[in-house]
């Protein structure tokens, strides 16, 4: 077998090895189909009933399809976005942004990038919410059961930051290639154009081109992901406790995937905010040739990192709840009778010692 071989089947082996089959853990008083018992391991889930594994069939589609689907579904959105952050001169806003950019390639030119996009975020998306899981759990299980309860925001923000740590590395091609279709006149409009049309950026400097900006995607990433999990995940809990009228086992499926979206743009929300200033860096780094990090965040002045924020709002607001949406649904969808994931729970055996009472003891 030779080197690149191995270096894609030794973390593929290392992930299955600890990867079990999903299972679906019915809700309270409600039954479920489940042939075997669930394990405890990477199968055992810190929100409780979401007892799920991030290499089986129904995962890696519902991955696919959150993350895949919804940014190519904005891609115009996208396009005007980065083009303000490289030339906001021309660009000046979000409409001035829709009106050249019509005038200058027609209705199909806000298209352009639909192909790397689609490409590269669906493998980000697989390898960001399937690891999630896997790292979560993990983390979790470091922890223990109580304090991972208690703790359970830090897992959220540990969990999510490495697993974009990986997603990024999956995605920074295709991305590389985006932003160079879109914001740079004369380069190709599609994947379409070829092995030509990708050397112009593979060679000089050669496979570097593609990961020039991996370090400033990291840097708009992990924070952005972080926030993405930690936030929707805690803002689910803050819902049924404050917002939602009835207790989370009386609403059906459809509702509690109301609250899956508003959870969901709340979190898109701040994870544009936080995440603005890194994501105008990798636009700039990306169409410019042999700039650096420093060098692009120093071109662009601390308000040139800001250009394009309302547009990104806007786009990782709707982005991020429409991703969340289509992954619960998905899962529901599969297990007809099965209810979104519900938010975390507190062990009996830490409620007990909150109130101050010890658990009987089980006979021998």
């Amino acid at each position: 077998m030779g080197n690149a071989a191995c270096l894609t089947a030794y973390p593929l082996a290392m992930f299955s090895s600890l990867i079990s089959k999903a299972h679906c853990q019915a809700p309270e008083n409600k039954s479920c189909d489940v042939s075997a018992v669930p394990e405890r391991g990477l199968v055992q889930s810190l929100v409780a009933g979401r007892q799920i594994a991030a290499a089986s069939v129904a995962e890696g589609d519902s991955c696919i399809l959150s993350c895949g689907i919804t940014h190519t579904a904005i891609v115009p959105l996208d396009l005007v976005k980065c083009r303000i952050q490289v030339d906001p001169a021309k660009y000046k806003n979000i409409f001035t942004g829709f009106k050249v950019s019509v005038k200058e390639d027609g209705v199909r030119g806000l298209a352009k990038g639909w192909a790397p996009t689609f490409f590269g975020y669906s493998a980000q998306g697989l390898c960001k919410f399937g690891l999630y899981e896997v790292f979560k759990v993990y983390y979790s299980d470091l922890l223990g059961e109580e304090n991972a309860y208690l703790y359970r925001t830090w897992v959220y923000l540990a969990g999510s930051a490495s697993a974009e740590f990986f997603a990024d590395i999956a995605l920074s091609p295709m991305e590389a290639v985006k932003v160079k279709i879109q914001t740079s006149p004369g380069f190709a409009n599609t994947l379409h154009g070829g092995p030509q049309n990708l050397q112009s950026i593979f060679s000089p400097p050669g496979i570097y081109s593609f990961y020039k900006s991996l370090v400033p995607l990291w840097m708009r990433q992990i924070p952005y992901t972080m926030m993405k999990f930690a936030c929707f995940e805690r803002t689910v809990e803050l819902l049924y406790k404050h917002v939602v009228p009835k207790p989370r086992a009386d609403c059906n499926k459809g509702e509690q995937l109301v609250v899956t979206f508003a959870a969901g743009y709340i979190a898109g929300v701040f994870c544009a905010i936080v995440s603005h200033p890194a994501d105008t860096v990798v636009s700039k780094l990306n169409q410019e040739k042999g700039s650096t990090a420093l060098e692009a965040a120093k071109k662009l002045g601390m308000a040139g990192l800001w250009k394009g924020l309302t547009p990104r709002i806007i786009m990782i607001g709707t982005l991020t709840a429409l991703q969340w949406f289509i992954y619960d649904a998905f899962k529901v969808w599969l297990r007809r009778i099965c209810r979104a994931p519900p938010p975390a729970e507190m062990p009996e055996s830490l409620r007990l010692k909150l109130e101050g009472a010890q658990p009987q003891e089980l006979p021998q």
